[in-house]
C-alpha cells in the first residue's frame, strides 16, 4: 500500500515542484534574480505613471506622446550602445554595467532632479507653447514642461525591456539546459508575479507616509525617495546575486557545461517590414496569428490610457495616485498566480485552442463594454449607481481596473500559451519565419499603434475625455477583428493538428509492421 501511495505522492509533487534537489543550488539564485529585477519593475512601472500624470499641466493624454517620441526613440539608441558595447565587454562587465548605470540614474533623480524640478522644468517655455500649438498637443507640451518625469518614465520603460528581456533572459538562455528550462522557466514566471506583492505592498506604504508627515513637507518627496532607494537596493541585490551565480553554480560542471549548452543553433532569420508583410500575405495561418498579436497590443494601450485618465480624476493627489497603483499590482499578482495555475492549462485541455485564444479578447469586449458604458453614459445610469452606494467616476476605475487585471492576468496564463501552440503543428520554415514576421510586425505595430491612434485623435479632438467614444468605437472594431481572426486561426490550428497525428499514426503503424515484418523474416527462413 505504501508504495502506490509514495508513488502519487510523487507524481503530484513533480507536477507542481518539478525542480530536483540537488538543482536547488542553481534554480534558487536564478529565481530570486529574476524576482528582484521583477520587484524594480513593478515598482517603476506604477511610479513612472504617477510621476506623468499627476504632474502639473500633465495627465494620462501626456503617454501616447511619450511612448512614441521618447521611449521608442531612446530603446533604439539603448540598443545601438548595447550592441557596440558586447563587442568591448565581458558578459559579467556589461551586465554590471547596465545595472550600475540604471542604479545611478535612479539615485540622481532622487537627489538632483526631483529637488530642482522647479528650477530645471520650462514652465514659461511651455505655456508660451500652448497659446501657439492646437490643445491636441497638450500632451506633447507636457512631457517637455516636465521633462525630468520624461526621462524617469523612459528609463523605467527601458528596465523592463533591457532588465528582463535583455539580461535576465539572455542570460537565463546562455546557462540553462534544454531538460531544466522545460521545468524551471514556468517557475521563474511565477516567481517574477511574487515579486509584485512585496513590490505593491512598498509602493503602498511609501505612498501613505503622508498621513504621518507635517503638512508642510513634501510628502511626494519622500514617498520618492524611499522608493528610489528600494530600487536602487534591489539593483545591488541583483548583482550581488549575479555575481554569487558565476562564482558558485556556473563553475559547477554539473550545472554547466558551456559546450553542451552552446551548440550550434539555427539563426532566426532577420526580416525586413516589407519581407515580414510579403510572408504574412503569403501564409492566412501566420496572419491571423500576428492579427491576434497587434489586437493584444492596440487594444492594451487604447483602455489603459482611457483608464489612467479616470484614475487621476479620481486620484489627483500623487499619494493617493501611488497607493492606489500599489493596490494594482497586488491584485493583479494574485489574479495571474491563480489563472495559471487553475485555470490556463485546464481550460486548453477541456475545451480545446479555440476556446482558449477567444477568452482573452471575450474578457477585454465584456469588461470594456461596463468601462466605457460608465464613462460615456454616467448621467444615464445615476440611479444605479447610485443604488450601488458609489460615484460614476468611481465605478469607472472599478471597471477599468478589472478590465486591465483581468487583461494581464489572460495574458499570462492563456494567450501567450496559445499563442506559442499555435506555432506547433507548422513546418519548420514556417515556425521560423512566422516568428520573425510576427515578431517584426507585432512588436512595431501593437507597441505603437495604440499611441498613435490616440495622438491622432487628440491632435483632432484636443482631449481625452473628447475622443473617448471614438476609442471605444475603435476598441470594439478591433476585438471584433480580434475575435474573427481566433476563429479562423482555431478552424487551420486543429485542421492541420488532426492532419500531422494521422500522418504520425501512419508512421506508427507502418513502424510497427516493419518491424513484425523483421521478427517474421528468420522463421520463415
Amino acid at each position: 500500500m505504501s508504495q502506490p501511495v509514495t508513488k502519487e505522492f510523487g507524481k503530484w509533487r513533480s507536477f507542481f515542484w518539478p525542480v530536483h534537489t540537488f538543482e536547488l543550488k542553481k534554480f534558487i539564485p536564478m529565481f530570486f534574480l529574476f524576482f528582484f529585477i521583477n520587484f524594480n519593475y513593478t515598482i517603476l512601472r506604477d511610479t513612472k505613471d504617477t510621476l506623468i500624470i499627476t504632474a502639473p499641466g500633465s495627465g494620462a493624454e501626456a503617454i501616447p506622446f511619450l511612448k512614441v517620441w521618447g521611449v521608442l526613440p531612446f530603446a533604439i539608441i539603448f540598443m545601438l550602445v548595447y550592441s557596440k558595447l558586447s563587442n568591448i565587454l565581458s558578459k559579467p562587465k556589461l551586465f554590471y554595467s547596465i545595472i550600475t548605470f540604471f542604479a545611478a540614474y535612479f539615485i540622481f533623480f532622487a537627489l538632483c532632479f526631483y529637488p530642482l524640478r522647479e528650477t530645471l522644468h520650462p514652465n514659461a517655455f511651455a505655456d508660451h507653447m500652448q497659446t501657439l500649438l492646437p490643445k491636441g498637443l497638450g500632451g506633447l507640451i507636457a512631457i517637455v514642461r516636465n521633462w525630468t518625469y520624461s526621462t524617469f518614465y523612459i528609463m523605467a520603460e527601458l528596465w523592463g525591456s533591457v532588465a528582463i528581456s535583455l539580461l535576465f533572459w539572455g542570460f537565463a538562455n546562455d546557462t540553462t539546459k534544454v531538460s531544466e528550462s522545460k521545468r524551471f522557466y514556468a517557475l521563474f514566471g511565477l516567481g517574477a508575479n511574487l515579486a509584485m506583492y512585496p513590490s505593491g505592498f512598498f509602493v503602498k506604504k511609501f505612498a501613505q507616509l503622508r498621513d504621518v508627515l507635517p503638512s508642510h513637507v513634501d510628502a511626494w518627496g519622500v514617498t520618492l525617495n524611499y522608493t528610489l532607494t528600494a530600487v536602487v537596493i534591489a539593483c545591488a541585490c541583483v548583482m550581488a546575486v549575479y555575481w554569487w551565480i558565476n562564482k558558485k553554480v556556473l563553475t559547477d560542471p554539473q550545472f554547466f557545461d558551456p559546450n553542451e549548452i552552446k551548440k550550434a543553433k539555427k539563426d532566426k532569420p532577420k526580416m525586413s517590414l516589407k519581407e515580414s508583410f510579403m510572408f504574412l500575405g503569403k501564409s492566412p495561418y501566420i496572419l491571423c496569428l500576428a492579427i491576434l498579436v497587434i489586437s493584444y497590443g492596440v487594444s492594451i494601450n487604447l483602455v489603459e490610457v482611457t483608464w489612467k485618465g479616470q484614475l487621476k480624476l479620481q486620484y489627483p493627489n500623487s499619494n493617493d495616485y501611488q497607493n492606489f497603483m500599489g493596490t494594482f499590482s497586488m491584485l493583479t499578482a494574485t489574479l495571474t498566480i491563480l489563472m495559471m495555475l487553475f485555470v490556463g492549462g485546464n481550460v486548453i485541455r477541456r475545451f480545446g485552442w479555440g476556446v482558449g485564444a477567444l477568452i482573452t479578447p471575450v474578457v477585454l469586449l465584456v469588461s470594456g463594454v461596463g468601462f466605457f458604458s460608465c464613462v460615456l453614459f454616467r448621467n444615464s445610469l445615476l440611479g444605479i449607481i447610485a443604488t450601488l452606494g458609489t460615484n460614476p467616476l468611481m465605478l469607472a476605475v472599478i471597471f477599468g481596473t478589472f478590465q486591465n487585471i483581468m487583461s494581464k492576468s489572460a495574458k499570462y496564463s492563456l494567450f501567450d500559451p496559445t499563442k506559442e501552440m499555435a506555432y506547433i503543428p507548422l513546418d519548420q520554415e514556417s515556425k521560423v519565419k512566422g516568428k520573425a514576421a510576427i515578431d517584426v510586425v507585432g512588436a512595431r505595430f501593437g507597441k505603437a499603434g495604440g499611441s498613435l491612434i490616440q495622438q491622432g485623435l487628440l491632435v483632432i479632438f484636443g482631449s481625452l475625455g473628447a475622443i473617448t467614444p471614438y476609442i471605444a468605437v475603435i476598441l470594439f472594431g478591433i476585438i471584433a477583428a480580434w475575435i474573427f481572426a481566433a476563429r479562423a486561426l482555431s478552424v487551420r490550428f486543429n485542421a492541420l493538428n488532426a492532419s500531422q497525428q494521422k500522418e504520425q499514426a501512419a508512421a506508427a503503424i507502418s513502424a510497427q509492421s516493419d518491424e513484425k515484418t523483421t521478427s517474421a523474416a528468420p522463421l520463415s527462413s
